[in-house]
């Protein structure tokens, strides 16, 4: 006879949920206010939104660590909060860019707000656990929230970008749903912590190196697509080029940080128990994405395509640090994301002050260089602010990202990996080439005749952001090392 299951509200510890409870609450208020009043000012749905997500922020430092809750799904170690953190910094940066001109329209929709809040959610839920049925669940509400979030910018070039992140999103979701099969055909589980300790034991058997390394496979193309690593990024600029640029700037930050996590969770695990072809394999696919974008990004005419492969050469330059299996290089992929959220949110940011309705200087493109032309006498501030968020991703000091590549470096350093610092070291200094080239169109080139480049869309709450960018890009030294402490400390407590 069975026993009957007793389930306390204690031993579900639902406080681990209430990050994702509150969002969820949030995003559905939205809808239920725009059903009692519609035609509501946008504004009302922005400040909705970004308290909603203060309160997220507030529930998320009040977790515990190293805590498991609702039937030990859910796991809040250092990495889940520090990666919900830095989601949440980036949203409430990102929503305060809907009060702007009113022809973008789809922010006097209220269902993109409570999609934007779904999506963020998604990804909380991808990085608060290591089941991967829930990473799976996560990542598609994120995924499918984002994919409509595209759409709704509503021109032919958003369509388009949303019908290629559909698709690409789909082949992944197969790729991680047929490595997670093949984990749970090998160990009967699918929690990670139990995958590791089946794993550990069966790793002296004879042929179980076949399917572990096919299943870490298939997961890498998953994580590969939506962490855009080449050769699985061919979507990226496309989507890029037809999302508007805060939410381009968006989905180079957030979604490759929860993917990076799951990264993390997933490869790290084969790292840690020694199978070394994963190993490699993860380095192999940094240094050919680092390289190859960074050739790609040479070539661009336009800007915002630039920064697309940029950030693809980012994420190689990150993904690098996946394969050393050391806390300092844990530390190294939260610190980086940290600086660069803020640099490349606000470069993205500038590209939506200036852009227009239809490209003023190219056919297709409506960032292309030569409308960057002689900016420092047509927007002397506005050309400076590009140059520091330009710097910074090329990695000069004392700008912030140069800390995060110093530091990612000195971890692969330490790991003994000095060739792989030496091509990290070489692909920023080629990078250099195409962040500086903008920077020579802006400075040194005559204007161009054609419709004055900023003010379209200049509005106080897009100059707050920028400046918030602006001064953390030029004054995060002051910040690094206790950040750097705090940073350590949650990657060490979880186990990394």
């Amino acid at each position: 006879m069975l026993q009957p299951i007793h389930v306390s509200m204690a031993s579900l510890n639902l406080i681990t949920l209430s990050p994702m409870l509150v969002i969820i609450g949030g995003a559905l208020l939205i809808l239920i206010i725009d059903l009692i009043k519609k035609d509501l000012h946008k504004s009302l749905y922005v400040m909705l939104s970004i308290l909603v997500l203060f309160v997220d922020f507030g529930a998320t430092l009040s977790l515990g660590i190293n805590e498991r809750g609702f039937f030990d799904v859910m796991l809040i170690d250092g990495v889940s909060v520090v990666s919900q953190l830095l989601i949440l910094i980036a949203s409430m940066l990102f929503v305060p860019l809907a009060l702007t001109s009113k022809r973008f329209h789809e922010f006097s929709y209220p269902e993109f707000f409570s999609l934007f809040l779904f999506m963020v959610a998604g990804f909380q839920f991808m990085v608060a656990t290591d089941n991967l049925i829930l990473i799976f669940i996560g990542l598609e509400t994120a995924s499918l929230a984002l994919y409509t979030l595209i759409a709704m910018h509503n021109t032919p070039g958003s369509h388009e970008a949303a019908i290629k992140y559909f698709t690409m999103g789909a082949l992944a979701a197969g790729f991680f749903v047929m490595g997670a099969a093949v984990l749970y055909g090998l160990t009967g589980a699918v929690e990670l912590y139990d995958i590791a300790k089946v794993f550990q034991a069966r790793l002296s058997e004879p042929g179980i190196s076949i399917p572990l390394i096919g299943g870490a496979l298939l997961l890498m193309v998953a994580i590969g697509f939506k962490v855009s690593l080449m050769p699985f990024h061919l979507w990226t600029p496309d989507v890029y080029e037809g999302s508007s640029a805060p939410m381009a700037g968006y989905m180079s930050i957030v979604p490759k940080v929860a993917m990076m996590v799951v990264a993390m969770r997933i490869l790290g695990l084969y790292v840690d128990i020694g199978v070394e072809p994963v190993r490699w394999m993860i380095i192999i696919l940094a240094v050919v994405t680092m390289t190859l974008s960074n050739m790609m990004a040479l070539v661009q005419e336009d800007v915002k395509r630039m920064l697309a492969y940029s950030s693809i050469s980012h994420a190689g330059f990150v993904m690098a640090a996946l394969a050393l299996d050391t806390t300092k290089a844990y530390t190294s992929i939260f610190l980086y994301y940290g600086l660069f959220l803020f640099t490349n949110l606000g470069a993205f940011t500038m590209l939506w002050i200036s852009r227009r309705k239809h490209p003023s200087h190219h056919n297709r493109y409506h960032h292309p260089y030569i409308k960057f032309s002689g900016l420092i006498h047509t927007a002397p501030m506005a050309a400076v602010i590009m140059a520091v968020f330009m710097l910074s991703l090329t990695g000069v000091p004392p700008f912030s990202l140069f800390w995060g590549k110093l530091y990612v470096i000195s971890a692969t350093v330490d790991a003994g990996y000095i060739w792989l610092a030496v091509v990290m070291g070489l692909n920023s200094a080629i990078a250099a080439y195409y962040y500086l080239k903008l920077i020579v169109y802006m400075f040194l080139k005559p204007p161009v005749q054609g419709v004055e480049l900023i003010g379209a869309n200049k509005s106080k709450p897009l100059v707050v952001i920028v400046g918030i960018a602006v001064l953390f890009t030029t004054l995060s030294v002051f910040i690094i090392q206790p950040l750097l402490s705090y940073l350590t400390y949650m990657v060490s407590v979880s186990g990394y």
